[in-house]
């Protein structure tokens, strides 16, 4: 057997409504500040990864430059070789 249900306060449901409605508008804004700060975020980190490429591209040529250095001196004619 089932009991009728308890009435709640009038009291009760608008705190109940107003909590809901105040948790709602805080996620809003909180949402909005987060994608605002993300997207700065972002922007930084652009440019930190263009700086990085070219970084990395400059390593690169070098290596490559010091990688044929030193397969010219190996490719010598007459290095190490004794006719």
């Amino acid at each position: 057997m089932s009991q009728a249900p308890v009435n709640v306060s009038p009291l009760i449901k608008l705190a109940r409504w107003s909590m809901l409605i105040a948790g709602i508008g805080y996620g809003a804004m909180r949402q909005r500040n987060l994608s605002e700060i993300e997207a700065e975020n972002r922007k930084e980190e652009a440019k930190q990864k263009a700086v990085r490429e070219a970084r990395l591209m400059e390593e690169k040529k070098r290596v490559h430059d010091d990688e044929v250095k030193a397969l010219n001196l190996l490719s010598r004619p007459g290095r190490g070789e004794e006719h």
